[in-house]
């Protein structure tokens, strides 16, 4: 499975998953400032199934089944790393699953 991290998820949490997945950065992809529209029409044209987020908001703005994705938010209390890799295992077993399209909403 092939999953992006959004801008606002610290980079180095793509190392943390296992090799069961592709996991890039939208800095890896060029894509830093892109709109989310923009972002979901390049994420699906490149192949990419998931998103994973901090942005409540997203989902709200997009209709995610339209872009053949899945919006996974991370309901956390900050954006730092120790605070967002407590989420792996949760995530792990979500995409280890069968991924509904559209939005997931995980809480710690």
């Amino acid at each position: 499975m092939k999953v992006l991290l959004d801008e606002n998820i610290p980079r180095k949490l793509k190392y943390r998953f296992s090799d069961n997945h592709e996991v890039l950065t939208v800095p890896d992809m060029g894509w830093n400032g892109i709109k989310n529209g923009d972002l979901l029409k390049r994420m699906k044209v490149k192949g990419f199934t998931v998103l994973l987020s901090l942005d409540k908001n997203m989902s709200h703005q997009q209709k995610l089944e339209n872009f053949g994705v899945s919006l996974i938010v991370l309901d956390a209390r900050n954006s730092l790393y120790s605070t967002v890799l407590e989420f792996i295992p949760k995530i792990e077993t979500i995409l280890d699953s069968d991924l509904p399209l559209g939005l997931i909403i995980i809480e710690n």
